[in-house]
């Protein structure tokens, strides 16, 4: 079944009842049951509800996976695989990583023990560091949140198992529209389901998927032991957003392209960031492990930083926000915004300075964004 008719159908079967179309929102917090312990498949909605069943469904058949575990926001996936670590553990990481990710290594699983490397993983050189440390976990995002760097998926994956680690991937940039890295070797895809793949801003999710039911069985623990589950209305939204996955992903892309391309020819740029833009760093990487570019944009002004905020602040389309991902644009500074929990030094130091600015390039009419662009410079 192609990607679009899966959206559409796959966990989506009309309600057996009354014939629905649209399965209904299962708003209840738990089941009554033939006998004890005997159930119709439910017993208590954090461990469990046809609402989290249907959207599993789907985003299993979109991404190619096994298993499919959704939560309460990225940041309760991302959760739930570190809660998989001991003591003494260690994770070598991507030095470009969202600031939330950072923040919850470094503040929360740091006290128990849970050690976390970081170093540039777009260079094969530091793939000893990996072999020589033996890690339990490599984590990655592709493309990394802000600075769009492109990491080598399959030749990382290997690298992880031949360590004798897992490799985690964050796809929430791409979406499986775009990329599916368990097809490149990865055992985990995470995804932040509030951006992309609900797509319209107004709700929180998180899955984790995986072809391994070891790993299943871990994420389902998480979900249940550690109260991660998401609302049945907000599981319902996301499964209503991801119907229009593959309209929205594609426009996305086409006007992120169109607007990168503008910026790169505009004399205030200092450089842009596109994974489908020729002048991309990676951009053969990208092309051979993404399908498009997806809708995000990273660019470096020649502005100083009171500067930059007085820009960020004149934006009319483009709204001034945190997150990304839904049909209308967003613009955010990476430093103040998602990545401020990173000391500034290392912030500068992986290439997040003043002037960066993220874009998360809606589905309006290009014109009308590059319009915005150039009324809140001038």
């Amino acid at each position: 079944m192609n990607f679009e008719t899966a959206a559409i159908h796959v966990g989506q079967s009309p309600e057996p009842a009354t014939g629905a179309i649209i399965p209904p929102i299962y708003a209840t917090s738990t089941y009554a049951q033939l006998g004890p312990g005997e159930t119709r498949g439910y017993d208590y909605t954090r461990s469990g509800n046809p609402n989290f069943t249907n959207l599993e469904q789907t985003l299993c058949a979109l991404e190619g996976a096994e298993h499919a575990t959704v939560f309460a926001t990225g940041m309760s996936a991302i959760t739930a695989v570190i809660s998989t670590l001991s003591t003494g553990d260690l994770v070598i990481a991507e030095e470009n990583i969202y600031g939330c990710t950072f923040r919850i290594y470094d503040e929360v699983f740091a006290k128990f023990g849970v050690k976390i490397e970081y170093c540039d993983l777009t260079d094969p050189a530091n793939f000893d560091r990996i072999r020589n440390r033996s890690p339990q976990l490599v984590w990655i995002e592709s493309p990394t949140n802000p600075l769009l760097k492109i990491l080598d998926i399959q030749t990382i994956a290997d690298e992880a198992h031949s360590a004798g680690a897992a490799l985690v991937v964050d796809n929430t940039f791409a979406s499986p529209y775009f990329q599916k890295p368990l097809a490149l070797g990865a055992d985990i895809s995470l995804s932040s389901t509030t951006k992309y793949i609900n797509g319209h801003s107004d709700c929180l999710g998180g899955v984790v998927l995986c072809r391994d039911s070891a790993w299943h069985e871990k994420m389902v623990f998480a979900q249940k032991a550690i109260g991660l589950n998401p609302s049945p209305f907000d599981a319902w939204l996301i499964s209503r957003g991801v119907k229009t996955l593959a309209v929205r992903m594609q426009k996305h892309a086409d006007n992120a392209l169109a607007f990168a391309h503008y910026l790169e020819q505009h004399p205030s740029t200092a450089f842009v960031r596109y994974p489908h833009l020729p002048s991309h760093p990676h951009h053969e990487l990208a092309c051979r492990q993404m399908s498009g570019g997806s809708g995000m944009v990273a660019a470096e002004f020649d502005l100083s930083l009171e500067q930059t905020q007085r820009l960020l602040s004149r934006f009319k389309v483009f709204a001034l926000a945190e997150s990304l991902g839904g049909i209308e644009s967003l613009v955010s500074h990476p430093p103040t915004m998602s990545h401020a929990s990173i000391p500034r030094e290392q912030r500068e130091t992986v290439g997040i300075r003043d002037g960066l600015i993220r874009f998360s390039v809606g589905i309006e009419h290009v014109d009308d964004l590059i319009a915005d662009f150039d009324q809140a410079l001038d």
